[in-house]
């Protein structure tokens, strides 16, 4: 990367995925920036910046995964020290958005916290938003900001094209991700399979039928995050159980809560393809079914792209 076109640029990071944004650094050739995140001790977070940003065009990078409520209060933390540093522009770099699955009534007398959480980041002082896969689209819609919604289409279907041989069937675990299946299958030139999906309760699924043949086919179960992984692995075993020769996964955002790596362990599936937005911990971090790829590129590129005023779009056309 050429000094010229990261001039007046800078990359900061909270503490929610400190690696990912070391990758994002090397790929555009920049330190990180120094901040120091401090804890008094009933908690509350302390935010402290160590070098110059007036007139700068920053870049927060901050999954707001587990811990969910403190990394999302260091991230507007962060945000209010740049606005009060007099930073030129700042953009909140969320490869995972947290309270996403939160983004509509759907009971009486609930929040719709996505929303909520869009209009505190705003308020903080953030100037445009760069996230991932979000869950819903329509949450683009809730910040009054810019908002580039990335997708790790690229960097899994460059893995599944070099990796899979044979006849791959797509398969949506569920209703909602049909579309993004869909425009899978397109790419790889694969058949389209639907899992119906009966939730019982949050974080609780039951996988009922499958639309679609996978029998004798390579199976690639897609979803944009697996959280206590119920849904994958029952929809796995029903695949097999229609014939498949084997099954993999695919997500975006490893939340991996609870249970999700025991089943993932015990489970039909052979592989499970995951990104780096949310950093893996110990337990699933030693499961050899999983295999993590890194967004790093990609981000960095968005990152570079809005820096100079170029097209995002154009990446994933």
């Amino acid at each position: 990367m050429s000094g010229s076109a990261t001039t007046g640029l800078a990359i900061f990071s909270g503490n929610s995925n400190p690696d990912l944004a070391q990758k994002i650094c090397q790929y555009l050739d920049l330190p990180l920036g120094g901040a120091k995140v401090k804890t008094f001790s009933d908690g509350e977070l302390q935010i402290e910046i160590d070098e110059n940003v007036r007139s700068k065009d920053i870049f927060v990078i901050q999954s707001t995964s587990f811990p969910v409520n403190d990394h999302l209060v260091e991230l507007l933390l962060m945000i209010d020290a740049f606005k009060r540093s007099s930073a030129r522009r700042i953009t909140a770099v969320m490869p995972y958005f947290g309270y996403a699955r939160q983004d509509k009534k759907v009971a009486p007398r609930v929040p719709i916290s996505a929303k909520l959480v869009a209009d505190i980041i705003t308020v903080s002082g953030a100037n445009r938003v760069i996230t991932m896969d979000l869950h819903a689209g329509q949450i683009q819609g809730f910040f009054s900001i810019p908002v580039d919604n990335l997708f790790a289409a690229p960097v899994i279907l460059d893995y599944i094209k070099d990796k899979f041989e044979g006849d791959i069937v797509v398969v949506s675990p569920d209703a909602g991700g049909v579309e993004r299946a869909r425009a899978f299958a397109k790419r790889l030139n694969a058949g389209l399979a639907i899992v119906d999906k009966r939730r019982e309760a949050p974080n609780k699924a039951k996988a009922m039928a499958l639309i679609g043949d996978v029998s004798g086919k390579v199976a690639v179960i897609l979803d944009d995050m697996v959280d206590t992984a119920g849904t994958v692995t029952q929809a796995a075993a029903v695949i097999m159980d229609k014939g498949a020769i084997e099954v993999h996964a695919c997500c975006s955002h490893p939340v991996l809560s609870g249970p999700a790596v025991e089943r993932i362990m015990t489970s039909s599936l052979k592989s499970f393809i995951v990104t780096d937005t949310i950093p893996l911990k110990n337990d699933a971090a030693a499961c050899g079914k999983i295999k993590v790829l890194s967004i790093s590129r990609l981000v960095g590129e968005a990152i570079i792209r809005s820096h100079r005023g170029d097209s995002v779009t154009s990446l994933f056309v």
